[in-house]
């Protein structure tokens, strides 16, 4: 059966890749340095801006965003060159990377929340630590000021949208809700040519709170306005609320536990 044509166009991306047989990539703290130093090199040579980063022992995962057409180049650039320097510090042959990255297209920025808190997560997930900030390799440290950021993140939409380390913080603790994470899946095999971005009008979303009763009222209308299609990050703004607090507001009607 032939492959599935790789989507390939200007926007957001989490990628994934796994070493070969799910080998070990990154055996020393010098690995990981290097990856993250040819991941910079790769983004400023294709344009490509990073969100947020975490690399696994065997695996690791990417958010980037690209600006022109050219997402399979920067990552043949990517992973070859990293292939290059491990087989040859380490004095093997062969593929090092198992087949072919994956990739999902984002369509909605309500994803791309859900998805950077997805990544940090990971090695909390994987149980290799025991609490976000415990783990080195990863975006995280950068996000809440632990730690400067590596260049190629410093623009983050994550900087962007929550100025304050305290709102970082606290968006990073509200867990995930990984069933979102199934409909980027689906939605990304849907994409062919061409992505039709959905413009909602903000008059719409703040004539849905002009009679709000009581706060559970609120709270069930952040929720229709959310399934409406309106991002958190949206009707934050709407409210003058954090995004954190319309994330939790959303778990809670929907009956969801946040983890």
């Amino acid at each position: 059966m032939p492959r599935r044509p790789r989507v390939d166009m200007v926007g957001y991306y989490h990628i994934v890749n796994r070493g070969v047989e799910q080998r070990i990539v990154y055996k020393v703290k010098d690995d990981y340095t290097m990856f993250l130093e040819l991941l910079c090199s790769g983004c400023q040579l294709y344009d490509v801006q990073l969100h947020g980063y975490v690399l696994m022992s065997n695996h690791y995962h990417l958010l980037i965003e690209t600006r022109k057409e050219n997402l399979s180049k920067f990552m043949k650039h990517l992973n070859a060159s990293y292939a290059i320097y491990f087989n040859k510090k380490y004095k093997r042959s062969g593929h090092l990377w198992q087949g072919r990255f994956k990739s999902w297209y984002v369509t909605d920025e309500a994803y791309l929340y859900t998805l950077i808190s997805y990544i940090e997560n990971n090695p909390v997930k994987a149980k290799m630590v025991k609490a976000l900030g415990k783990y080195e390799y990863s975006s995280y440290l950068s996000f809440v000021e632990q730690r400067e950021p590596i260049g190629c993140l410093k623009c983050s939409f994550v900087f962007e949208k929550f100025t304050d380390r305290k709102d970082r913080v606290e968006f990073f603790e509200c867990g995930v809700d990984e069933r979102i994470l199934e409909e980027i899946q689906k939605a990304s095999t849907l994409v062919v040519t061409s992505i039709k971005e959905k413009k909602l009008d903000s008059k719409s979303l703040k004539h849905r709170f002009q009679q709000v009763k009581d706060q559970a009222d609120r709270d069930h209308k952040i929720l229709k306005a959310y399934e409406a299609g309106y991002s958190q990050h949206a009707i934050a703004e709407c409210l003058e609320l954090s995004q954190p607090q319309i994330n939790r507001v959303i778990k809670k009607v929907r009956g969801i536990g946040i983890t």
